[in-house]
């Protein structure tokens, strides 16, 4: 019995790799084994009550014990209520009468409750339902208390935990079943073919199978590999003496086969286990499910020591085409791109450092003929002193790099190449620092790199060289060269011709790479078929000793790979990255680093292996780290030769133009003199009778009819337009004043403020969606206010750490979102004064947070520039990039990061002190932006106008800026002189802007938060009532 138990458990892993759930869940009820409490949980989410009592019904039902009774009675109770929410009475009543009465008579107190509800309009208004919130949050409290009820009924005990069964478990043990029936085959074939597992399997006879073998050509075969030893050894010779060996292995590969299939035939007879192990697992075709499986749950498999983490996102001009991190300063990232230019990236903050433009007469000419130039290849020297770009249009350039001066310096332009120059590396024989390139005219040059005078041609590829891959062995310098018809020659640095010559497995175009150590060479490449390959080479021995399993074989591009902490290799193929041990054939983990990523990703490790950068969609590469990693990200700060943690003015302005060429003037992104019209608006200015200075934080009430403003003494003012014959709907207008709100006592909503705080004070409210209450906190407690009466409800979590965000969590009131200045985040209930989930993600203070509830996402973002992306429902981090810092300009410590999401909460505006960018919510990919350049000022605030077309931004000098939110293009320009009055324009009073808030209804209406404690709001004249051009005679 225990047998076919464990038998039903191999069957739901089955049914839930190959998403058979329906299957699945019919086996759970079945059954009885397994209760799925996820499924249970999803069932009672969706409020499918019918299906979730015919599940639970299959495990225990109402009589079976008191903890059976509580399960189902809180389950019709909360029917009972929805249907109540609904105002569908008559099925209310139906619920009552037929799911409820079974519980009236062990609680007659309880039923009779229960019906008198169905006499009220509303069951919040009983005392007992007055925190019942909204329907998805009554639910997941309802199954939070579950929970526990479930894990106590005694029929259901063990049952809700799934068994521990590695991967794949039902798959692997018919595969040890096929291997056995293999070995008991009197003839095995090395590579059998299994049709069907109806019948035992069993290899053909040897004349059948002599026959397969000669027709099989599914799996090219391993070329013999002659070693370095081999031809450094010919150096010794007469020069008559030397001569290219062309190497064939197709029947020395045959002949393996057939030394393979008699060595398994001479074991027939032997059953010992441990021979068994040498026996090679039939090869098994891994479904995209299975595929997708591991993507999901591999990478926990992974050794720590693997950057598997997704830490910083880079936004790249144009599509990345290849890429190296500088050998000594870890995070220096150097990025060739498609439009031929580099790009210099410091990954710690993620930002352009530097970039270098390349247009010389010679490609000026090449570029007339033939339009577009991409960057083939990009490559530091050894030292790091100098890098080497290698173009599409036959130049290669150097360019030396200097770290005590911060800047970089064009060494040479070569022409290099007839047709494009395909790769180029650095070599140091004879003690001469040299460039070595390759390219379509099947050349391969080697270069002085002192001088640019050609030193060495080798010539002998039969096709155009892709790639080359120079190596020193005792002292021995030699290079491999691998055509695009996958032939590989071997050269020493001399005039002698190429050494030796033998073909790629699958004659594919490829490049090579040695471990970090020197010691093991490995070539990964993809085939005109698509078909890719990565394996080992031994150089003693000469051929192939290792091929690994898992590369695609229907590739649409060339598959990239490279080697780590002489441990790791990875590839990137099939919008994955692919994992193995160098010293294990078959792959270790896949890891999709988030999702996004092209087919044929191009994957780059930094010297140390703590650092992974892989290209993605939209021009994105993505910076993967492991625990070093992450310190390594943390802790450092780019340093070259000075202290000023960032490159100078000449490098980030770099471009090289050998051949002066006549030059257009482009207005510079951010020059609003070119773009922007001057418009009128007509304002309001709002005062109070309580003194305040500095209005810290400001929003409109959800009814658009009020106005709060929170100072920076933690002094609550707020203002509320009242219905009169020139407001007829009470909303907020530039028509009439609004009345300053307080309650006849006097009574004042006032923050706790801490006393001499060494710490930064941060401000920070938010209002519930019936402006009903608002929560608050000055650098003291967070404290719950009733808006109606001013009245204290409550105060919690006395600092430290202080609270410096709050929000709402839209579904449910009771709970919010608070934003700390120790960097973390905690999701909180107050009602019951319980924290749910600790989340930890960032490195400084938080500084804004949104809920994206219809894609249960929560943004936030802090003043280390960073933001994060949370699953709202499991609290986990998701990812995570950092905005991008203008050129030119400093982030102070001080300086915040805001976010706040559009109407549809797809996309999301970020507002920081230099720049506006808009960024896809699931995706953080940023896809709009708006940098203030050679704006005079920095920015205040901006926000969202109601309806997500424009957005309105407030400049520390007054001015308003206009933007239309499709492309963040200024439109319109307003003037302090505008909206102030002439009062506060004097030079005595010097008032500037903190804050902006767009009215919730009216998209041309929004208000401002001054330094002296007051608050304008501002609209189009009323003759326009939509934002437009000044007219010109006024101008």
């Amino acid at each position: 019995m225990s047998l076919s138990k464990d038998l039903v458990f191999l069957m739901l892993q089955f049914c839930d790799e190959e998403k058979l759930n329906r299957t699945a869940h019919m086996l759970e009820q079945e059954t009885g084994y397994y209760f799925n409490l996820k499924y249970f949980e999803e069932l009672v989410l969706d409020g499918n009550w019918q299906e979730t009592e015919k599940y639970l019904s299959c495990f225990t039902v109402v009589e079976d014990n008191k903890y059976a009774t509580k399960i189902y009675f809180e389950i019709r109770k909360q029917k009972f209520l929805e249907a109540l929410d609904k105002h569908e009475r008559s099925l209310a009543l139906d619920i009552l009468l037929k799911d409820l009465k079974v519980f009236a008579q062990s609680n007659k107190e309880l039923y009779k409750e229960m019906t008198q509800l169905l006499t009220l309009d509303d069951f919040r208004e009983h005392n007992s339902l007055a925190f019942y919130g909204d329907t998805l949050s009554a639910r997941k409290r309802m199954l939070d208390e579950l929970r526990n009820v479930i894990e106590a009924n005694p029929l259901l005990q063990g049952r809700t935990k799934f068994p521990e069964i590695n991967k794949s478990r039902l798959r692997r043990l018919i595969n040890q079943s096929l291997n056995w029936q293999h070995i008991q085959c009197a003839h095995p074939h090395p590579q059998p073919h299994i049709d069907t597992l109806f019948t035992d399997h069993k290899c053909p006879g040897p004349d059948i199978m002599q026959d397969q073998l000669f027709r099989e050509s599914s799996l090219p075969p391993k070329p013999l590999m002659v070693s370095a030893s081999s031809f450094m050894a010919n150096t010794t010779s007469d020069q008559s003496s030397i001569t290219e060996s062309k190497i064939t292995a197709r029947a020395l590969n045959i002949g393996n086969m057939f030394n393979q299939a008699a060595a398994l035939g001479d074991s027939e007879n032997s059953h010992d286990a441990s021979k068994l192990k040498s026996i090679k697992p039939l090869d098994e075709v891994e479904s995209p499910s299975e595929l997708l499986s591991r993507c999901q749950g591999s990478a926990n498999e992974l050794p720590i020591e693997f950057p598997k983490t997704v830490e910083r996102i880079l936004y790249i001009s144009s599509h990345p085409i290849s890429m190296d991190f500088h050998p000594v300063h870890q995070t220096l990232l150097l990025v060739g791109k498609s439009v031929g230019t580099v790009e210099l990236w410091d990954v710690t903050s993620a930002y352009m450092v530097g970039e270098v433009k390349s247009v010389s007469g010679v490609l000026l000419e090449d570029m007339a003929k033939n339009p577009g130039n991409s960057v083939n290849r990009v490559r530091w020297s050894p030292d790091g002193s100098l890098f080497g770009v290698a173009y599409s249009k036959r130049m290669i350039h150097l360019y030396s790099y200097h770290k005590n001066g911060n800047y970089i310096e064009k060494q040479l332009e070569i022409d290099a190449h007839v047709g494009s120059a395909n790769d180029l590396a650095f070599s140091k024989p004879h003690d001469k620092l040299v460039i070595i390139s390759c390219g379509d005219d099947k050349l391969i040059q080697v270069w002085d790199a002192a001088t640019g005078a050609k030193q060495y041609t080798f010539e002998g590829h039969g096709a155009s060289v892709y790639s080359v891959c120079p190596h020193v062995k005792e002292n021995v310098h030699f290079l491999f060269s691998i055509s695009t018809s996958g032939e590989i020659k071997a050269w020493l640095f001399d005039n002698m011709g190429s050494r030796v010559t033998y073909d790629a497995p699958g004659f594919c175009c490829m490049r090579m790479a040695y471990s970090t150590d020197g010691k093991r060479l490995f070539s990964c490449g993809t085939n005109e078929n698509g078909e890719s390959y990565i394996v080992e080479w031994n150089e003693t021995e000469g051929f192939i000793i290792r091929d690994y399993h898992g590369l695609g074989k229907c590739s649409s591009a060339l598959v990239h790979f490279d080697t780590s902490s002489n441990r790791f290799l990875a590839a990137g193929d099939g919008h994955l990255i692919k994992i193995w041990d160098m010293d294990n054939e078959d792959i270790l983990a896949v890891i999709d680093a988030d999702g996004g990523l092209p087919a044929s990703p191009y994957i780059c490790f930094n010297k140390k292996g703590s650092l992974l950068a892989v290209s993605a969609d939209h021009n994105q590469i993505k910076i993967l780290a492991n625990g070093d990693g992450r310190e390594l990200l943390q802790t450092s700060t780019f340093v070259s030769g000075d202290s000023s943690g960032c490159l100078t003015e000449s490098f980030r302005k770099l471009s090289v133009n050998p051949t002066p060429a006549p030059l257009q003037a482009i207005p510079e992104e951010g020059d609003i003199t070119t773009v922007v019209e001057v418009s009128r608006c007509q304002s309001v200015l709002l005062t109070s009778e309580v003194k305040t200075n500095l209005i810290r934080r400001l929003l409109y009430t959800n009814a658009g009819n009020g106005i709060l403003a929170l100072a920076e003494e933690g002094i609550h003012l707020l203002w509320r337009w009242v219905k009169s014959d020139a407001n007829a709907n009470g909303e907020a207008t530039t028509k009439c004043a609004p009345q300053f709100w307080q309650p006849k006592r006097g009574l004042l909503m006032i923050n706790d403020v801490p006393e001499n705080s060494l710490d930064v004070v941060t401000s920070c409210f938010t209002l519930s969606k019936n402006d009903s209450y608002v929560i608050s906190a000055s650098g003291g407690m967070i404290t719950l206010y009733n808006m109606l009466n001013f009245k204290k409800l409550r105060s919690v979590m006395p600092p430290p750490p202080a609270a410096t965000c709050i929000v709402f969590y839209p579904p449910d009131n009771n709970i919010i979102g608070i934003g700390f200045n120790d960097s973390t985040i905690l999701i909180y209930n107050i009602r019951v004064d319980q924290v749910i989930s600790k989340l930890e993600g960032h490195s400084k203070r938080v500084s804004g947070l949104a809920f994206a509830t219809t894609l249960n996402l929560l943004v936030s973002c802090g003043v280390d520039t960073e933001i994060v992306l949370w699953d709202s429902v499991t609290w986990e981090k998701k990812k995570s990039t950092v905005l991008q810092i203008p050129i030119g300009w400093l982030a102070s410590d001080l300086s915040e990061t805001n976010i706040e999401l559009d109407k549809d909460q797809k996309q999301f505006l970020v507002v920081h002190e230099t720049q506006l960018a808009i960024y896809e919510t699931t995706t953080l990919q940023c896809v709009k932006q708006w940098t203030i350049a050679n704006f005079c000022t920095r920015i205040s605030d901006a926000a969202f106008s109601c309806d997500g077309e424009l957005v309105y931004a407030a400049m520390r000098d007054g001015i308003l800026i206009i933007l239309d939110a499709s492309d963040l293009a200024p439109r319109y320009e307003i003037d302090p002189s505008s909206y102030l009055p002439p009062l506060l324009l004097s030079s005595c009073y010097n008032v500037d802007l903190l804050v902006i808030a767009a009215h919730p209804k009216k998209p041309n209406q929004f208000a401002l938060g001054l330094s002296n404690g007051d608050v304008v709001v501002i609209e189009p004249v009323e003759s326009q009532g939509t934002w437009s051009v000044l007219p010109s005679m006024d101008n």
